[in-house]
């Protein structure tokens, strides 16, 4: 079974979710591919947020605070990469090579080390601004990333927040459904079910 189909299973996506990307053009935008189980995960939940906690970003989009999402977070994680002590950096992980694919509450930027040749080989790799060590490398996808921090399989919680690790029935929310309920009802979905 594909990470997508088991993520689906832990939080299912509700009607509507998803968003189509021209990913040709995404590739030569970024002059890469990008990984099949993210190119799922987009068809299937696309741009939004896990518990009103962690965005995922989508290339191309800018409805993120009026900027393509995924430029902007990418040249935040290269710049906080750089402006770094080389001792407080994980060894083998290009800085240069970061493309942002989510971004929390706690101001964490999530990533891959894009570095390799092979885009589904890409290592995750967080900034988590609050915890230490300040950048963690997981050695896997973006789509067995998320399912370990919901089903709480890493050693320790891989981001600042605990949000989302080991949480039952975590609920994702498109940007279009967010939006459509504030409109509906003036609240934040997030404060109830409204769906």
């Amino acid at each position: 079974m594909p990470p997508t189909d088991d993520l689906a299973d832990v939080m299912p996506p509700h009607a509507g979710a998803g968003d189509a990307v021209d990913w040709r053009e995404a590739e030569r935008l970024w002059g890469t591919p990008f990984p099949d189980d993210y190119r799922q995960f987009v068809g299937k939940f696309g741009e939004g947020a896990i518990e009103n906690y962690l965005a995922t970003l989508v290339p191309m989009n800018s409805w993120y605070g009026g900027e393509d999402g995924m430029s902007e977070e990418t040249e935040n994680a290269r710049g906080t990469w750089a402006g770094e002590s080389v001792d407080s950096l994980p060894a083998g992980v290009d800085g240069t090579s970061l493309i942002a694919w989510g971004v929390d509450a706690s101001g964490d930027i999530l990533c891959w080390a894009a570095g390799g040749k092979d885009p589904d080989r890409w290592p995750v790799v967080v900034f988590a601004r609050q915890g230490w060590p300040t950048w963690r490398v997981s050695e896997c996808g973006m789509v067995e990333f998320l399912l370990k921090s919901i089903r709480g399989e890493f050693e320790d919680c891989p981001l600042s927040g605990t949000d989302i690790w080991a949480i039952n029935s975590p609920r994702f929310l498109h940007r279009r459904e967010e939006q459509r309920i504030r409109n509906v009802t003036g609240r934040s979905p997030w404060l109830d079910d409204h769906t």
